[in-house]
């Protein structure tokens, strides 16, 4: 099997949501049209084979238009009947019988998408790395990054960027135990 990387690339408001309580991702407009930069994400993009993501995530996905995964391996953890649009495939249960087929698969590097998947890798002692976008905004409410039953784990940070719109993006990685 070869060595997999599991990645998570994500924006959360300074108060540790990733969306408001209804899903909506519309406050991230304060750093939208703000210029050309797009944090990163291309490049981190360019170093993916394969996406693990959310039902929740992926309908949000859906209708952003273009499908951002093209040319990815795309597995969809969820136990509903899923029409596949783009030639994703589904998974439910444990994470970790995935990423050991994943592994067989000759996959390398896993972006895991979606509060819930994230909160589960971590949960599962299985990422390896966290890109945090922090977004200058104080939603008060919303969906969580963090919390459940995540347990305590170190993380040393890699890199740390701002930029001119106000995001702090700062890159970890998990501390050898």
């Amino acid at each position: 099997m070869v060595q997999l990387q599991i990645s998570v690339y994500i924006a959360v408001s300074l108060d540790g949501f990733i969306a408001r309580e209804n899903g909506s991702l519309d406050w991230l407009s304060v750093v939208q049209g703000t210029g050309s930069e797009d944090y990163g994400y291309r490049a981190f993009m360019d170093t993916i084979d394969t996406v693990v993501i959310g039902r929740n995530t992926y309908d949000t996905v859906l209708g952003f238009g273009e499908w951002p995964f093209k040319g990815k391996r795309v597995i969809v953890l969820t136990s509903r009947p899923l029409a596949p649009k783009h030639g994703e495939t589904t998974h439910s249960g444990e994470l970790q019988p995935l990423l050991q087929a994943l592994g067989k698969l000759s996959a390398r590097r896993i972006y895991l998408d979606g509060g819930t998947s994230v909160r589960r890798g971590l949960a599962e002692g299985l990422v390896d790395d966290l890109i945090l976008s922090w977004i200058p905004i104080l939603l008060g409410r919303g969906r969580p990054l963090f919390g459940g039953d995540i347990p305590e784990s170190g993380w040393r940070l890699s890199t740390a960027k701002s930029f001119p719109s106000g995001v702090v993006q700062a890159s970890y990685r998990r501390s050898p135990e």
